[in-house]
């Protein structure tokens, strides 16, 4: 119940990247404007997670989500009356409170489920990352089909009918979640002091889970915004036809997701974080890749072509599949390292992380369009992820290297062993070096 609620939140949440289009049309808006209109959702949607995981661990997942659920109706709803682009901001913000949704489901879902199980667990509920695509799936036909009419009740068609429809989902979801779930909730949260559940933020490994969480999710969020736009303006497609393969790249990056826990469970998340990374590497690099050409002017006067590079939409989506897989696998190798190193506070950690890695969600789209308007070139979005992919991995690798120095030998090859000098300030029952016995074992 928990993975299809945040499915519906999450569609809620990202609605804007297929209504962009029609919306532009409406209002008159160049893309640095409608960036913002996706932009303030993100932010909403990022900046309450720390305070919603640790709301979540001390009165309980289904209380909250239910809440959230009934909450988010409104702007939705509203969102269908807007009339100006001042009008629009607000309400795209206050629609976007729905992405807080995934840390109070993280912290729901880990309190619920046995630490062996539990990188499996969080990524099937994270695989209602798919939800990105619903409105992707369903914006198109019923944007088309309504258009200039007015259905039931005096309603708008086109664009605007979409919100209606998710507020009344909403709406219908919170029942169906308050009634269907198990009334008695874990509350692991409960008996501590708020100053207990932020010990842990001072950490260093945080923040920098935090930033890996930036590149494979926060990336995620935008790209999932910004694609449909982009392949209408680089390929000449039609709506319908970018969210289709805008689709293509979510999918991947969503259903994997449990994929990558069950990996992160079995062979450990720092294995799944190095393939994530290598794999955003290779195809953000390839997609920077500006199209163009080498023009050499001879003596003569003439001039001579070389080296013709243009990328077509087959091998551009075909890439970004590879990248969706990576992302996929990647968000569920990064919410492994929570329980295992922040067993009792996976609610404030999951929430803080989540936060920092919507807040990219909400830096990258507007990054996306200054770069285009500094540069000139389109792929100027890649070449941003590439250089976020970059430090990440550089971070990750350097951070490994110093731990197997500071490590006895033998570890070597264990990736996942906690560093023995950073005891888990979160619970203080389990001392480091219980869990280096249990990391050799």
């Amino acid at each position: 119940m928990s993975t299809i609620a945040f499915t519906l939140m999450f569609a809620v949440w990202l609605m804007f990247g297929i209504l962009g289009k029609p919306i532009k049309e409406e209002f008159g808006l160049s893309d640095t404007e409608l960036s913002w209109i996706a932009a303030v959702a993100v932010l909403n949607g990022s900046l309450w997670r720390l305070p919603a995981g640790m709301l979540a661990d001390r009165v309980g997942g289904r209380v909250v989500m239910t809440a959230m659920l009934a909450v988010t109706a409104v702007p939705a709803f509203l969102v269908s009356r807007a009339e100006s682009y001042g009008m629009l901001l607000v309400l795209a913000f206050l629609v976007g409170f729905a992405g807080n949704s995934f840390s109070v489901g993280i912290a729901w879902n880990a309190a619920w489920a046995p630490r062996e199980r539990q990188g499996l667990a969080l990524g099937v509920f994270g695989a209602g990352n798919v939800g990105a695509s619903v409105t992707k799936f369903i914006g198109p036909p019923i944007i088309a089909g309504t258009a200039g009419t007015t259905v039931v009740l005096g309603l708008q068609g086109g664009w605007r009918l979409i919100p209606v429809v998710y507020a009344v989902l909403l709406l219908v979801m919170a029942v169906l979640v308050w009634v269907l779930t198990p009334a008695h909730d874990h509350k692991p949260g409960s008996s501590k002091t708020l100053g207990e559940m932020l010990r842990p933020l001072n950490q260093v490994r945080v923040w920098r889970f935090s930033l890996y969480y930036v590149a494979v999710f926060g990336a995620y969020v935008a790209l999932s915004a910004w694609l449909p736009l982009y392949y209408m303006d680089n390929f000449g497609v039609s709506l319908a036809t970018a969210g289709l393969l805008t689709a293509i790249f979510i999918f991947p990056a969503s259903l994997l997701r449990p994929v990558g826990g069950w990996f992160s469970d079995r062979w450990g998340a720092r294995r799944a974080m190095y393939g994530t990374f290598f794999v955003m590497l290779v195809t953000t690099g390839i997609l920077m890749m500006p199209n163009g050409r080498i023009v050499i002017d001879h003596a003569d006067g003439t001039q001579t072509e070389h080296l013709a590079y243009a990328m077509h939409v087959v091998p551009f989506t075909a890439l970004l599949f590879l990248l969706g897989c990576a992302m996929g696998v990647g968000k569920a190798a990064v919410y492994k390292h929570i329980p295992e190193y922040f067993p009792g506070n996976v609610g404030p950690v999951g929430g803080l992380v989540g936060m920092l890695g919507g807040l990219g969600g909400f830096f990258l789209p507007p990054m996306f369009a200054y770069t285009k308007a500094w540069s000139g070139f389109p792929t100027s979005t890649f070449f941003v992820l590439f250089l976020l992919t970059a430090v990440c991995l550089l971070w990750m690798h350097l951070t490994i290297v110093q731990m197997l120095h500071e490590q006895s030998p033998e570890l070597a090859e264990k990736l996942e062993a906690p560093d023995r000098h950073t005891p888990d300030h979160s619970d203080p029952t389990t001392p480091s070096t219980d869990r280096l016995e249990e990391a050799r074992a």
